[in-house]
């Protein structure tokens, strides 16, 4: 048993906030994960869109496809149409072998605006998270017979948030729905993020390790500031770097014979953090403690 290293690019290249890492690109990004370690990468929209291009473009820089962001829209389609608006994505991810699409529903979330405290997001009683977890077992079912799995992610500003959130839409749906462990978004999120792992570890499919400051976080909340505050003043760090235990974490994945990619994920202001240096510290963490939970790493790369 062994997992994978990878790591999101958006360190060096936001999405969400595109002027924060205008000085960076993206073939700085692969190039310097690679030098570091890591050997996979969730997908940028920087990145070439045609799927024959992204896989050469992959393969040139050494990294393998470790999954991809999903933005979800079920709260307000059917199925069938949610099913026409992600299958491209579903497509591409099975032709690259990736190992999940990671979904998360966006249609109402605060995240992306900065002039909505994160405090202020969409909250939805148990029943109706229940009743969304039913519709997203169809769409989950339907991508698991494409042959991708959709790992969903709970995130901050979202309506999936809290530790009450996931356990609803975990007991509301199939087991085809997989979870995406964020150790950052739970805590930040103000859950118990081994008593989350340990409820749900038969579903955990891939796994962010992404640390966070409960000073800026504390702040963040006191002063009802938005998600994108959070990442500007730095919540969110790399592994080894703030205050999760991420040795109890990856001992239990160790126990669960969790096999998947570990995914540094770690959006921060790179004027305050930069990123080749963050994200070595982070790498070097996850050496660290997969060594002392007897955990193996597969450092193979994929072949051109």
């Amino acid at each position: 048993m062994s997992v994978k290293i990878g790591i999101s690019p958006i360190s060096w290249q936001n999405d969400d906030l595109p002027d924060l890492t205008a000085a960076y690109t993206m073939e700085q990004a692969l190039s310097e994960a690679r030098e570091i370690g890591y050997t996979g990468v969730e997908r940028g929209r920087r990145m070439p869109s045609d799927t024959e291009g992204l896989g050469r473009y992959l393969t040139e820089n050494g990294l393998f496809l470790c999954g991809g962001w999903c933005s979800g829209n079920l709260l307000i389609n059917d199925v069938k149409t949610e099913i026409e608006a992600v299958r491209q994505q579903v497509e591409q991810f099975v032709a690259l072998r990736a190992p999940c699409i990671v979904y998360a529903e966006c249609s109402n979330t605060v995240q992306g605006n900065i002039a909505v405290p994160v405090n202020d997001r969409p909250r939805f009683s148990r029943d109706d998270v229940r009743a969304y977890g039913a519709k997203l077992s169809e769409l989950a079912k339907w991508m698991a017979d494409q042959g991708m799995t959709l790992a969903y992610h709970h995130h901050m500003g979202s309506f999936i948030e809290s530790e009450d959130d996931v356990n609803a839409l975990m007991e509301g749906s199939i087991p085809e729905v997989k979870l995406l462990f964020d150790t950052g978004h739970l805590l930040f999120g103000g859950a118990d993020v081994m008593r989350v792992l340990d409820r749900w570890a038969t579903r955990v499919h891939h796994v962010h390790f992404k640390d966070i400051r409960p000073e800026v976080v504390k702040d963040i909340r006191e002063n009802r500031k938005s998600f994108l505050d959070a990442v500007i003043a730095g919540a969110f760090t790399v592994p080894g770097d703030g205050c999760i235990d991420f040795q109890a974490v990856t001992d239990k994945l160790r126990a669960m014979d969790y096999s998947g990619w570990i995914v540094v994920e770690a959006e921060q202001d790179p004027a305050k953090a930069p990123p080749y240096e963050y994200s070595k510290l982070g790498y070097e963490h996850i050496l660290k403690v997969c060594k002392a939970a007897g955990l193996a790493i597969d450092t193979s790369r994929p072949k051109a």
